[in-house]
């Protein structure tokens, strides 16, 4: 039985990429800094190394630990976190860095791994602003590709946005929770902004199937396999929670009549934003129905207390517009 390292491994992607592992017979180890709570504390094949991972010997001791065959970075964002993890666990069956879709320079539809260029690299490597993640992601991205020249067995998963159960950015929750509570909803750019999305457990499946199937030196897109816009999600939301909800699209213009911009709802972008996976479908992957993925989430979503209100306008400023409208 192989031995997964997962650096991360309580919160979102981390947490469903342990239950993915344990689901195909993997021991487990979970290396973090213990500041949030173990869902896996009382599983006895789940072991927790506790350490930062900013700390190179901290690192290492947890390769002496565990031995790991498989190494997924849930936490790499940095490029000097991926530049020094590759060399501790130069010697594992496969090294993957979780990376994203925002390390794309280029507005093309779809992007695609081997095409569409990176954003170029402005050198900060302790920038911690969101300006940079995309410039940080695509430089980690770089370090993978350099690793692998040098023999690592390092590949790299690029997802869009992610969402399913235990989501804390609270993005989806947003809608969830205004799509359970009102019975009509506003929905910028007319409903037609298209950022495609990726299901958590899609995108733990993609991190396993990558270290076990993938090539050195690649990086696989992830994505659920139909991209519905914003307008169609918020349909696609009030089925799976029966909600008899209408969606009200509102442009530019009716936006900022009550102070507001399509950019203040989460999820929304002016451009498309669409990931070709097929080359992760060419390794057997496969995205879940968005009935599925949906119906899981809404689950979890009802018995949490996210609310997603820091995420976007609240309701008294849409009331505003709703009323006008």
């Amino acid at each position: 039985m192989d031995q997964a390292l997962v650096i991360g491994g309580t919160r979102f992607i981390g947490r469903h990429t342990v239950e993915e592992f344990l689901e195909h017979e993997y021991d487990i180890a979970i290396f973090n800094r213990g500041n949030h709570d173990n869902p896996f504390d009382a599983n006895d094949r789940v072991e927790h190394v506790q350490g930062d991972r900013m700390d190179d010997a901290a690192l290492e001791a947890a390769r002496e630990a565990v031995d790991p065959d498989v190494v997924i970075d849930c936490v790499a964002y940095h490029p000097r976190d991926v530049r020094i993890a590759t060399d501790v666990f130069a010697d594992v069956k496969a090294y993957v860095s979780v990376s994203s879709g925002a390390s794309y320079g280029n507005e093309e539809v779809p992007k695609r791994e081997d095409e569409t260029p990176l954003e170029p690299w402005p050198g900060a490597d302790s920038d911690e602003s969101a300006q940079t993640y995309g410039k940080r992601k695509a430089e980690g991205d770089r370090a993978v590709f350099a690793a692998a020249e040098d023999g690592v067995n390092a590949m790299a998963v690029r997802p869009t946005v992610v969402y399913g159960p235990h989501d804390y950015t609270e993005r989806f929750d947003y809608w969830l929770a205004r799509i359970d509570t009102y019975d009509r909803v506003v929905v910028p750019g007319d409903g037609l902004s298209l950022w495609q999305l990726a299901y958590v457990e899609d995108v733990a499946s993609a991190l396993r199937i990558v270290a076990e199937r993938g090539e050195a030196g690649e990086a696989y897109n992830v994505g659920d396999r139909d991209a519905p816009t914003l307008g169609e999600w918020v349909e696609l939301i009030a089925d799976a929670m029966d909600r008899p909800v209408h969606a009200v699209g509102a442009s530019a213009n009716e936006l900022a009549a009550a102070v507001l911009a399509p950019e203040d709802f989460p999820l929304y972008r002016d451009q498309p934003h669409l990931l070709s996976t097929a080359k992760l479908h060419d390794l057997g992957w496969e995205s879940t129905p968005h009935e599925e993925a949906l119906g899981a989430t809404v689950e979890e979503h009802r018995t949490s207390d996210r609310t997603g209100t820091d995420e976007g306008p609240d309701r008294e400023r849409t009331e505003v517009l709703l009323d006008r409208m």
